[in-house]
């Protein structure tokens, strides 16, 4: 991750932008969604970690719950293109509807800049940005490190917990948790 990672944004710093292409072919960019919260997560339908969120159905409702209170969620996919488990465009936009997810977009980020940029180190990785573009909360989906099914039941979803928080006006308990999954496979 070179000389960027040093440089990656802490809770409390102001989020870098960035501009990125979604599976659709639309451009996004974050400072348009200014005045919202935003929850970035960086995914990879290769990755048991991430299809453990995906197929219990976790990831898709912890996005709806978000998006439905008006959350940007935009999903990035920071996997180069040489990897084995790269899905090009069509295929991890039909494989994101296969799931039933409900990310506001899909974004590919194969030259790993944006990810570089964030410090994101696995899939999932999330980090939430408030209305004012401040980084709010960076860390895993929730309290257990691991690729089980069964253990959704009894971990704290860090992101319902933080935007709860957040949205009730309180300062977010878990603002930076430790993320885990897989190593995202960025472009050397």
């Amino acid at each position: 991750m070179g000389n960027n990672a040093a440089a990656a944004p802490t809770v409390g710093q102001q989020a870098p932008d960035f501009v990125a292409v979604d599976t659709n072919g639309a451009k996004h960019k974050l400072s348009d969604f200014a005045g919202k919260f935003v929850v970035l997560e960086w995914t990879n339908p290769g990755c048991p970690f991430v299809r453990k969120h995906y197929g219990s159905g976790n990831m898709p409702a912890t996005q709806k719950a978000a998006t439905d209170k008006g959350v940007v969620w935009l999903a990035i996919n920071s996997t180069e293109r040489a990897a084995s488990d790269y899905l090009k465009p069509d295929a991890l936009d039909a494989w994101m509807k296969s799931q039933k997810a409900a990310p506001t977009a899909v974004l590919m980020d194969e030259d790993g800049l944006i990810g570089q940029v964030y410090g994101a180190r696995t899939t999932p990785h999330i980090f939430i940005i408030d209305p004012k573009g401040t980084l709010v909360y960076a860390g895993g989906i929730d309290s257990i490190a691991s690729a089980r099914v069964d253990d959704i039941k009894t971990a704290t979803n860090y992101v319902n917990q933080a935007l709860g928080e957040a949205f009730g006006g309180k300062p977010i308990s878990a603002a930076a948790t430790r993320p885990y999954g897989c190593s995202i496979k960025y472009k050397t």
